[in-house]
This record gives structure tokens, sequence and C-alpha cells, in this order.
């Protein structure tokens, strides 16, 4: 349920004098990236056991307004004493990376232990999973710590037009962390709000159109979509797999890097893996980590539409970081010809991909109250207090529960899609020899997304009542490198 707080005042700034810091021979864990903590380690300046229990401290005393953590782990306690034996006793990979590193999860990333995975819907608590989701697996490997779950729209923004971002009926109401009155975007809004507020290291978030990219926007976090099917979305409550991608959102580009590091490559549960795995580079994403990166490559920056809806102080922000970029030449959509919009045409494909997507993942459920789109339905209308549907409804469920496959009406929307995609920014990238398009905020996600294309948003700036915006880097296939 939504908290009746006064909406008008930071809560980062107003709480400074009371936040709780950890501290050992002058290192502070607040705002610590993987390196820091790395490093605090190898000193005995912090264990992961502290960390640990640092977070949930802060969970426990934030949260409650927040709302962004669905669930702790009862095992994290337990998880992070083991990384400190491995660390003590030298065990191979114990020192570096994510080891001993705390992350959430999205609440639609399944895990095969004592948490639940639910979409933030209580149709599918106590639902049991038969195994970790693929990154999940590859995020134990690495040695990370998994410390909960994190909020989201319920069903990742897909059960209803009216639902507010950050909204979900096992969750809550969660609040941007900059601004409680500010929009947190979602639908991985939780991953986001939980970074930015310090009540964790790292997070997983997923997109299916803008889902990563528009809460990191609005948190002043960074995020990356990748490539679709360069990390596993096997384990995943999807909407699409034509769309559906599984990134990082994190407080730094370096810490994001080293999270995608651990999650991409090969997963058999996941066909499209094996034809993404092409892309990944030899040695990983960490040696492209350089404060230079970008001298020599060629920018296009699009400043329109973006541009049209900020507020003076934020494009004058975006302009002066715009103007530090090199750049080709300037970019305008309609100048050039490209056309960037979708119209309805990804609507349509999606209400019919969805429930085709949801009536397979929960026949593989080891034990689910619901096993269909249309047992979700009616369990959302028996029991629709506790899913305020009367508040929301569920519009965008029963206009996919009335598709019926992909048929002439759905072949044509992909066909149309396709053409979008070629004719619009695969050209624009193509025709201008581009690394990267730039562009202010997230709006450019829904162009990236139908294409299944990566991008990067990164903080950018407040504007004048304390709300963050970023900007954004999107790039073709495989392009994550540049």
């Amino acid at each position: 349920m939504a908290i009746n707080t006064p909406l008008s005042f930071s809560l980062l700034s107003s709480l400074t004098f009371i936040l709780l810091t950890i501290s050992s021979h002058a290192f502070s864990i607040e705002e610590a990236s993987i390196c820091d903590l790395q490093l605090a380690f190898k000193q005995n300046q912090l264990t992961s056991r502290k960390l640990v229990e640092f977070y949930i401290g802060e969970i426990n005393r934030l949260n409650p307004i927040l709302k962004g953590v669905m669930e702790t782990n009862p095992d994290a306690l337990f998880q992070a004493d083991k990384a400190d034996y491995e660390r003590r006793i030298k065990a191979p990979g114990s020192l570096v990376g994510l080891h001993g590193i705390p992350i959430l999860l999205k609440d639609n990333i399944a895990t095969k232990d004592k948490l639940n995975t639910t979409a933030g819907s209580f149709a599918l608590l106590g639902s049991v999973v038969p195994r970790d989701a693929g990154i999940v697996v590859k995020l134990r490997k690495a040695g990370a710590i998994i410390l909960g779950k994190a909020s989201l729209n319920e069903w990742a923004g897909f059960m209803s037009v009216k639902a507010p971002n950050g909204f979900s009926a096992r969750g809550g109401q969660g609040e941007n962390p900059y601004l409680l009155s500010a929009d947190p975007c979602g639908s991985s809004s939780g991953s986001a709000i939980t970074v930015a507020a310090n009540l964790v290291t790292v997070s997983q978030g997923t997109e299916n159109d803008g889902s990563i990219l528009y809460p990191s926007n609005a948190n002043s976090v960074v995020g990356i979509k990748p490539t679709v099917g360069l990390t596993s979305r096997a384990g995943v409550i999807p909407v699409s797999l034509r769309q559906d991608t599984v990134g990082p959102i994190c407080r730094t580009v370096s810490d994001a890097v080293y999270v995608l590091d651990a999650i991409v490559g090969i997963d058999y549960h996941d066909h499209a893996t094996q034809e993404a795995a092409k892309h990944i580079p030899h040695g990983g994403y960490k040696q492209f980590l350089k404060r230079h990166a970008l001298k020599g490559k060629r920018l296009g920056i699009v400043r329109n539409p973006f541009l049209s809806s900020a507020s003076e102080s934020e494009s004058q922000a975006l302009e002066h970081h715009l103007q530090t970029l090199s750049f080709s030449r300037p970019l305008g959509n309609s100048q050039h010809g490209y056309t960037i919009s979708t119209g309805t045409a990804e609507g349509t494909a999606l209400l019919a991909e969805f429930k085709i997507s949801l009536n397979a993942y929960p026949k593989e459920l080891v034990a689910s109250p619901v096993r269909t789109l249309a047992d979700v339905i009616a369990f959302n209308q028996k029991f629709a207090d506790v899913e305020n549907i009367k508040e929301f409804g569920q519009d965008l469920f029963l206009a996919a529960q009335a598709t019926n496959g992909i048929g002439n009406r759905e072949k044509a929307a992909l066909s149309n899609l396709a053409k979008l995609t070629r004719d619009g920014f695969q050209k624009l990238m193509c025709d201008y020899n581009l690394d990267a398009l730039v562009t202010p905020g997230a709006g450019i996600a829904r162009v990236l997304a139908i294409g299944g294309f990566p991008g990067i948003n990164v903080p950018a700036g407040y504007d004048d009542s304390g709300v963050p915006f970023g900007i954004n880097f999107g790039g073709l296939k495989g392009s994550e490198p540049n």
C-alpha cells in the first residue's frame, strides 16, 4: 500500500544527519564501489558479514518508506560467512569481482532458495521454481551474495496501464529516494531505488521496453540494457522473449561492467544466448573501462524530440554534457528522415507474445497457485482487494488473454517493427558509421527495445526540484564494448 508521508522533501538530503555508516580505519560502506569493497576485504577493514549486516540495517530503517526491497534472504549472512571463510583460506577467485558482494535481484528472477519469485503478485506467492535463473547460477558461481528481491512494477508493468510506476500488490508503492513525490519509473524500480539509497552494492533488473533505462535515469544510477540474448532469460518471469533482457543497475559504470561480465554467456535453457555469445569479447568487458574510451568514437547526438519536455536547467545541463562529447555531426531525426517511433505495432505484438510466454512459464514450476494467464486473471478477480483491481484494473491482462497466438494482425505488426528497425535506427547507425547514438534521458528505450539493441543510461544531473536525469548511449547488437 502507498505510504501516507509528506512527499515534498528529499529523503537522501533530509536524512543525512541520521544516516548510519559502518567505518573501520576510515572506511565507509556508503557509496563504496566493488573495487573499494574488495580492497577493504583485502586490507581486513571489512568482512562480507559486516557488509550484509550494514545493508540489512539500512533496509530495516529506510525500506518502510522507500519500499524498494520485496524481501531479504534469510541465508544472506550464511553466504557472507562462507565468502569470508573462502577469503581467509585464499580460495581461487575469492579476492576479485563479485565475490562476497551483496546483490538484489528483481522479483521476477527465480532463485531456488527460501526467497519467493512473484513479479510482485500474490498470485505467485508460494510458487516453487525448478532451478535458479540462468543469471543467478552465474552470480553464485562468481561468489555474489543474494541479499534478497527488489520490488518492481507488478508483472513488470504488463498488468495495467493505470498502475503507477513502482507499485505492486506485494511490495506496495516504491518511492524515488531523491524526491518522494517524483516518479521512480519502472519496471525495475526497486533495483534502482535500492542502489541509489545505499541499501545494496549492486542490483539486477530486467527490461522489455525501458524497464532498466528509465528507472536508472530517474534515480541517478547506471543501468545497462544488454543486447537481447547476451544474458539468459531462463527463469525470468517473461513479457516477450523477443525483447526481454536482463542487466545490471549500479552506482558506477565500472560496477555495472563487473556485473555484466559475471552474467553474460551461454545458458542451454535459453537458446538465444548461443547466438548472442558471438558478441562477447575475449577477456570480457572490463578491459574497455578506460578514462578516455570515447576518444576517436563516432557519436550521433539526437536532441529532438527528447529535449522538448525538459526543464530549462535540465536542458542547460544536458547541452553542457553533449557539447563536451566530441561527435561527427549533429543529427535530427526529422531533418534526416529517420523514423524512430513505433506506433501501436509494438503493443499489438507484445500482447500476443505475453500470453504465449506467461502461459509457458508456470508449466515449469514445481508448484504454483496459478498455471495460465487465465488463472492469474481469475485470481485477481477473486482477490480484487489485495491486488488493487478495483483501483487499477487488469486491462493489459484482459487484452492479452483475448489474443489467439501470432495471427495475421500480429505478423503485420512484427513486420512493421522489423521495417522500423531496419529503416530507422539501424540505417541511421550505418549511414553515419556511428559507434553509439547519444540521447537525453531514456526516451530512446523503445527504439532499442524493438530491435533488441543495447543501451546504457548514466547520471547527468538534477532538475530544479532535485529530480535526477541521465544521458543514454545506444548502439547496434553486440556494441557494448563501444
